[in-house]
């Protein structure tokens, strides 16, 4: 299945006035880097968000929050958005800046 090219265009709204962001397909989606960072991307209809290991769990318990695992072995860190979840663009934008806050603390690549 190919990614939500809606979604992706929705964050490439969402990150237009941000520096610093490169757009780069992988994982039979899309995902945006920030400093050479994976930031956020999308996954068939999902928004893929990585909070990094201290807001994680507390993620997992919101409503239309999964485990980020297409591979069968679940990347702690970072979690999937079903489409419910980001259907409008205020909650889009606010996982949006949730990542931008972890990844900013990463070095850059």
């Amino acid at each position: 299945m190919a990614f939500s090219e809606t979604l992706a265009s929705r964050i490439r709204d969402a990150l237009a006035r941000k520096r610093n962001i490169e757009e780069k397909k992988m994982f039979g989606g899309v995902g945006f880097l920030l400093n050479g960072n994976m930031l956020v991307g999308v996954w068939q209809t999902s928004l893929i968000v990585r909070l990094g290991p201290d807001n994680y769990d507390d993620a997992l318990l919101e409503p239309h929050v999964r485990e980020f695992d297409i591979t069968g072995k679940p990347m702690k860190g970072w979690v999937m958005v079903e489409p419910d979840g980001v259907e409008d663009d205020d909650p889009l934008k606010e996982w949006i800046e949730r990542a931008v806050k972890f990844v900013k603390t990463l070095p850059k690549q």
